[in-house]
């Protein structure tokens, strides 16, 4: 598997599965409309770049220093993938979103704001960012292509939550999606534990 196409297919399936940005957006794009929601989407593809900054500059300076403890950590983050993948094959099959509280207004910057701070203070995706930069990036590996990866996140992101926001703006939609959201939960969560078993036993 190569690089590229192994953060596609992680990046792609760790941000389909359920978490705070997803509930966060729904509930805004429910209570506030659509525009609201598109905007707590690009903060949190806003939130993805901080995760990414901070991950290129210690993976980075990892691998200069200690092989084996980079080896370490690639482990722990193949077994996080196991992880959440065992999380989201295992997950209710209802989505609990909390849609009390009062119909204000939200402004743009504060819809960009939640989604931000929402993602930025999200153990899920430094884990997530961690893991899957330290399966993936090694010594021979530029620093604009890791650049490159960690873009591809951030746009990922912002296009799955886009369509999260546009979907779930329409009623008609969101019934439509809930009613599949066990199997989506099971293929994603089967999909990520063998990625992890894979990646953390290959060389």
């Amino acid at each position: 598997m190569t690089e590229v196409l192994a953060v596609a297919v992680i990046t792609l399936l760790a941000v389909i599965s359920p978490g705070a940005d997803f509930a966060m957006v729904v509930r805004n794009s429910y209570l506030y409309g659509r525009t609201t929601g598109l905007l707590g989407a690009a903060g949190v593809a806003a939130g993805v770049l901080v995760h990414v900054t901070y991950t290129m500059l210690g993976v980075g300076l990892l691998i200069a220093s200690s092989t084996t403890l980079f080896t370490a950590i690639k482990l722990l983050g193949a077994a996080y993938l196991v992880y959440i993948g065992l999380r989201t094959f295992f997950a209710k099959s209802d989505l609990d979103v909390d849609l009390d509280g009062g119909k204000r207004e939200l402004t743009p910057l504060g819809a960009m704001r939640a989604g931000f701070l929402t993602n930025v203070l999200n153990p899920k995706t430094t884990l997530f960012v961690v893991s899957t930069f330290t399966q993936v990036v090694g010594p021979e590996t530029a620093l604009w292509q890791q650049a490159g990866y960690g873009l591809f996140m951030s746009v990922a992101h912002f296009g799955w939550f886009g369509l999260v926001a546009l979907f779930f703006s329409d009623g008609r939609l969101r019934a439509a999606m809930l009613r599949r959201q066990k199997a989506l939960n099971r293929g994603i969560g089967s999909v990520l534990v063998g990625l992890g078993v894979t990646l953390g036993l290959a060389r």
